[in-house]
């Protein structure tokens, strides 16, 4: 893989600025927002009041920890419009989640959001190893979901030659790739397994392509799972983070030239650590919820917002600003079997250890009896599918899990192309237990 690391002036002066630069930075930007926020909308406005606090009791940093958390059912709770700080006829664009858990969470952009939210996917792209002029292919699903176009405005803020080829049809994401020979990709990692399976079907070296940047992102992942797109790809594997909440991708993004977790672009988002149980602000390095306060949103200011995701905080390294470590899960997708604490991210550190399996599987949770069961739905490698390999593996996986994971797991090892597929975002677990009444 070729060095991408940034030359020099490839970087915006605040991503080597001083610590407390950035800190002035965030506490001028950080009393802005809470004043526009709580001057804006009536939602914050009540929030801080029942809270008995005011935007001008912030006078450092610290001291956000007085003001309330946002949560995922306060945006459904005034669906559809109801948090925003700016009228809506000032709103450029709107997105929604899928709403497949309930009301849909819609957030809603000003001109001057959609051009900060690109320039700051545009500096993703160029951490990741993108530079102006590059094809980027960007295979994350484009409409309601901010993904594809959150890439696409950012690809061609850098001066990149976007193909918004969008997910699915996997066959022709190969064609393209083939044919147009972009330089980047774009696309969640369950999907770019996918495609790697087309290249092998198809008959095709994926080495051979021109693809050296995947930038991927919207479901955790593994440095497993990085060391074998890497590998098969012979390409460099990054990460990108962001919600739509907050923003859409490009909160934060891994550097090529470390890939030691994802640099928080600071200048623009606040982050906190706290204990997901008490709310209280845990210190650097310390495991916990990651927590968010956007400092130069307009249409949608988001206050202390808890993102469910699971990381620490460490001091930056490529970059002044500092960088989560990679998503481990989130508290609320978190499996909890016979008392155990299981994350899918586990269960898929344990599959790649095994020779014989591909990288697919889902999680079915069903319940026998009185007893919860995990039932691990994982697929045979090409080489791999005969009834005594499949039979090796599914020991195999099973033994992995019991011993370092701590549960008895029932396996079932399908042919090749018999695990469920992702043609987007995975859905790693299948709950069939009986819902209570």
């Amino acid at each position: 893989m070729e060095d991408l690391s940034p030359k020099p002036g490839d970087l915006d002066p605040i991503e080597t600025a001083s610590r407390d630069e950035i800190a002035a930075l965030q506490l001028e930007r950080l009393k802005w927002s809470l004043n526009h926020a709580y001057n804006g909308s009536a939602f914050y406005r009540a929030k801080f009041d029942a809270a008995g606090v005011h935007p001008d009791d912030l006078h450092s940093l610290a001291d956000l920890a007085k003001f309330p958390f946002t949560v995922k059912t306060d945006l459904r709770d005034t669906y559809p419009f109801g948090m925003f700080a700016t009228p809506r006829e000032q709103l450029v664009r709107l997105h929604a989640s899928s709403g497949t858990t309930g009301k849909p969470t819609v957030v809603g952009y000003t001109q001057g959001d959609i051009d900060r939210w690109a320039d700051l996917v545009a500096r993703s792209i160029r951490a990741a190893g993108g530079r102006k002029g590059d094809i980027v292919h960007v295979a994350y699903g484009y409409g309601l979901f901010t993904g594809g176009l959150g890439a696409h405005y950012g690809a061609e803020r850098l001066g990149c030659t976007v193909v918004p080829v969008s997910g699915g049809m996997t066959e022709r994401q190969v064609t393209l790739i083939t044919d147009f020979k972009p330089r980047v990709i774009m696309v969640t990692p369950s999907y770019m397994l996918s495609i790697l399976d087309a290249f092998h079907k198809a008959g095709l070296d994926p080495r051979d392509s021109s693809l050296a940047v995947g930038i991927f992102g919207a479901e955790p992942w593994t440095n497993a799972m990085r060391a074998e797109i890497e590998q098969a790809f012979d390409m460099h594997a990054v990460d990108i983070y962001g919600l739509s909440e907050v923003m859409g991708p490009g909160v934060a993004q891994e550097c090529v030239e470390t890939k030691d977790g994802l640099h928080l672009w600071e200048d623009h988002f606040y982050p906190e650590i706290i204990d997901p149980a008490t709310g209280e602000v845990l210190p650097d390095g310390e495991m916990g919820e990651l927590v968010f306060t956007t400092l130069t949103k307009e249409g949608l200011p988001i206050i202390r917002y808890r993102t469910r995701d699971l990381t620490r905080l460490l001091p930056g390294t490529a970059r002044s600003m500092r960088r989560i470590e990679k998503i481990t899960g989130r508290s609320d997708d978190m499996i909890i079997l016979r008392g155990v604490n299981i994350f899918p991210t586990q269960v898929e550190e344990q599959i790649l250890k095994c020779a014989g399996l591909a990288p697919h599987f889902q999680i079915e949770l069903t319940r026998a009896g009185r007893m919860d069961e995990m039932i691990i739905h994982a697929e045979a490698g090409p080489n791999a599918a005969t009834e005594d390999a499949l039979s090796a593996s599914t020991r195999e996986l099973a033994h992995h899990v019991k011993s370092t994971l701590g549960v008895t797991a029932r396996v079932v090892v399908h042919a090749p192309g018999g695990a469920p597929r992702s043609e987007g975002k995975a859905k790693r677990v299948l709950d069939n237990r009986p819902k209570a009444n």
